[in-house]
């Protein structure tokens, strides 16, 4: 087996003539020479990825104020950073919304503004003691004016990411971006070919303490990330780096509609060619990299999968889900991935970027475990009520309002011949009716566009369906969309009581 050492590659590295790649090159080189030549002829491949990193953030030293002040809370043009550490070390995340613009500002954005060199404002609220008398503080200031500003990111780089769309009736707005009803859309992340774990999924080279490029700066891998699961091919990375070294091409804020805030970071591993083993992981092509089409129309942790897609098929632009030819948007960028890639070879190329031994491997075996739920909340079929009259359309509003008199709800879901949900009318829609004398037909007067919940559901999915929509009750559904039961915000007072 063709073998090189990394303090020989490091060498040509310093002097000048190491022969470097990006992981888009690598699979052609590998065609052509073979994995032997290819270790042979390529010193170092350079991967890159940029997509949100919602588990990001950072460690912020602000010095001590004069009289001193210990932190208890702290905001930072408004958002909330953690305090619970010492005096004046705080922990700003990259999710944490404003508490004055909402979601639309977070911790990502005042990320993002101290890189660019804007100033921020600063106010903490002290835990006043003998050796901290301060009680509140405020004072403006520029990255420059901290201490430390250490970037600490639980989860970052994942390996590869589910693709997700909506078999539901209605547009969801989730982290994956906006999907729209009845597999409208698919959405997906992450760089594919390029992506640094997808090119060693073995962790033959990455490891603990292996040098990156992270958002324009040289940082390091911490250990494995968060959720960490290579057993199925999820790994992910814990990443550490100065935030005052980063550059804004790479760090960039951005808010998901009706989600919120998150952080787009780019991200690099050079990985040296060691043996021919890495000259065929970095020969990773995107028709060998699948991921599971999620269904996120489903609100539970555990989504359905409608199919498996390679990362060829998403970045064609179109995908086949039941026989619909369906449109492909990704929400992390490739052509940034590639500047990532690019701008990292040309780092090693010049020797700026020398590539570091890690002190031990990621482990390979992983924990994404479900939490465990001790104490239970209860679904909607725990608290409906399957005591529901249904209506078909074409039935009189008199025999509706008869309805409506002898029965326990102000609603009536309107059904097909079937008995699939199509409809629903309330009291009031029955009152205007009767009162001006005109509609003869329930088809006339009914809301077609129903909002409905299932079986299976969390209450508290119904709860805020309820809230959102300023609405009273929700006829329950079955997987085929036929009427089995209704729920209402008395069923949920009564739930709240009992809990009291």
């Amino acid at each position: 087996m063709q073998e090189k050492s990394l303090s020989e590659i490091n060498e040509r590295i310093r002097n000048g003539s190491a022969r470097v790649v990006t992981a888009e090159e690598m699979p052609d080189l590998v065609d052509e020479l073979g994995t032997a030549g290819a270790v042979r002829e390529v010193d170092v491949v350079t991967t890159g990825t940029f997509g949100a990193m919602c588990s990001s953030g950072v460690f912020l030293n602000l010095g001590h104020s004069d009289p001193p002040i210990k932190i208890a809370r702290a905001y930072l043009n408004r958002v909330e950073a953690y305090g619970g550490i010492a005096a004046v070390d705080l922990f700003l995340g990259a999710t944490q919304p404003s508490e004055d613009r909402g979601i639309e500002y977070g911790g990502a954005h005042v990320m993002e503004d101290l890189v660019i060199g804007k100033q921020i404002e600063v106010e903490a609220h002290g835990s006043p003691s003998d050796c901290y008398p301060q009680m509140d503080l405020e004072t403006s200031l520029r990255l420059e004016d901290f201490n430390q500003a250490t970037v600490v990111n639980p989860r970052n780089a994942y390996q590869r990411y589910n693709a997700a769309t909506n078999s539901s009736d209605r547009t969801m707005h989730t982290y994956m971006g906006t999907l729209l009803p009845g597999l409208g859309n698919v959405h997906y992340s992450g760089a594919g070919v390029l992506s640094p774990l997808s090119n060693d999924p073995g962790f033959e080279y990455i490891g603990v303490g292996t040098r990156i490029f992270l958002a324009g700066a040289q940082g390091y891998v911490i250990g494995a990330g968060t959720q960490h699961n290579p057993e199925n091919g999820f790994s992910t990375l814990m990443v550490t780096g100065d935030l005052k070294r980063m550059n804004n091409s790479f760090l960039r804020a951005a808010t998901f509609h009706k989600y919120g805030p998150s952080l787009y970071l780019g991200i690099g591993i050079p990985i040296p060619m060691l043996n021919e083993r890495l000259a065929k992981s970095t020969a990773v092509r995107d028709s060998d990299i699948t991921v599971p089409v999620q269904d996120y129309g489903i609100q539970r942790r555990d989504k359905p999968s409608v199919r498996m897609v390679s990362y060829e098929e998403l970045k064609s632009g179109t995908i086949d889900l039941g026989g619909k030819e369906v449109s492909c948007s990704p929400l992390s960028s490739f052509q940034m991935a590639r500047e990532v890639a690019r701008t990292l070879k040309e780092q090693v190329e010049r020797g700026e970027f020398l590539l570091s031994q890690a002190a031990e491997p990621l482990s390979r075996v992983g924990s994404s475990r479900p939490m465990k739920q001790t104490k239970e909340s209860p679904n909607v079929g725990d608290v409906m009520s399957r005591d529901v009259v249904t209506v078909f359309e074409d039935i009189p509003v008199e025999k509706a309002a008869k309805l409506i008199i002898s029965g326990s709800f102000d609603h009536l879901p309107v059904v097909s011949r079937d008995g699939r949900l199509i409809g629903i009318i309330t009291a009031w829609d029955i009152s205007k009716a009767v009162a001006s004398g005109k509609p003869s037909r329930i088809a006339e007067i009914m809301t077609r566009r129903v909002h409905s919940v299932r079986l299976d559901e969390p209450i508290e999915l119904a709860a805020r369906t309820l809230d959102t929509h300023s609405i009273s009750a929700l006829p329950v559904v079955d997987r085929e969309h036929k009427v089995i039961g209704m729920i209402t915000s008395n069923h949920l007072s009564r739930l709240l009581a009992r809990r009291r």
